[in-house]
């Protein structure tokens, strides 16, 4: 999401994304140009995905297609603490990224009713259990009206790093770890640490047990912290904060999980490919495709 994460940086289309050199490696696709990639001490590598990556199955955030999540709450324009409401949907579609064969999930963040901002998100799970996420297609908005977009992708952009969005198995204790990085002008950099197993927590769409606490942060924003609670084969089911920063002060609670029918589906399908194809990312990745039927 992903789930209200920080904003990326709004720029033009016409800022450019350069596949990043290197040798060859494995992974699901065989040679792998750009391999091996840079990474973050998380140790990425396209030989520890299967053809099956695509499929994400994990107890603490399990990425079914037609899977729709709609979170509301409120956060903070310039000092004002003001409405905001989060639709994520995992799409039918794949795409490769990194040698990688990913999931699209397709996020939609509205603050006052208005659109602000969408997201394709592309993620993977690997033969362990690991879920990561290999980076973003970001649009933003004023209301109707097109401002600009922000894409990153490990392997096309140079210095772009994959992160871990969900730990195999998540321990209290587990040393800090990256969820992406993209350099500037992007700018991603969001870190995560597992901080509680075992709480409690009630929000519209129900009472949960068992669930996973993990705090987020980034690098240049000392003090202030994101707080994500994962429930049971749900998902996220919260966002709260600690610290001082007002700016990082969101409120998010799931409302209603819900299961999309094939009408839907195809609206969504036409939503997300009309987002590659603004992208200038198109021409250098290989286009997203259909999930084909089991």
């Amino acid at each position: 999401m992903i789930l209200a994460a920080t904003s990326l940086l709004a720029i033009t289309l016409a800022v450019p994304i350069t596949r990043a050199g290197g040798g060859s490696g494995g992974g699901a696709g065989g040679a792998c140009p750009g391999a091996p990639f840079p990474t973050d001490g998380n140790g990425f590598d396209p030989a520890s995905f299967g053809p099956d990556a695509h499929v994400i199955d994990h107890r603490f955030f399990p990425l079914e297609p037609g899977t729709r999540w709609v979170y509301r709450g409120s956060s903070v324009e310039g000092r004002e603490r003001v409405p905001h409401r989060v639709v994520f949907t995992v799409t039918d579609l794949t795409k490769e990224v990194a040698c990688v064969r990913t999931l699209v999930g397709w996020d939609r963040d509205f603050v006052e009713g208005e659109l602000v901002e969408k997201e394709l998100i592309f993620l993977a799970q690997d033969a362990e259990g690991t879920v990561w996420h290999l980076g973003q297609y970001a649009e933003s908005y004023d209301g109707p009206e097109f401002e600009g977009a922000a894409p990153w992708l490990v392997g096309y952009l140079e210095g772009a790093m994959a992160g871990i969005m969900m730990l195999d198995h998540p321990r209290v204790g587990t040393p800090v770890y990256s969820e992406g990085f993209a350099p500037p002008p992007y700018y991603w950099d969001d870190r995560a640490r597992v901080v509680a197993r075992g709480l409690e927590t009630c929000v519209p769409a129900g009472c949960f047990d068992q669930v996973l606490l993990i705090e987020e942060f980034e690098p240049t924003k000392p003090g202030a912290f994101q707080l994500k609670f994962y429930a049971p084969h749900v998902g996220p089911v919260r966002v709260g904060w600690r610290g001082r920063n007002e700016e990082e002060r969101e409120v998010l609670t799931l409302v209603r999980v819900v299961r999309l029918d094939q009408e839907a589906m195809a609206r969504v399908r036409t939503g997300a490919l009309a987002m590659e194809a603004r992208a200038n990312v198109y021409g250098l990745t290989s286009p997203l495709e259909e999930i084909p039927p089991p």
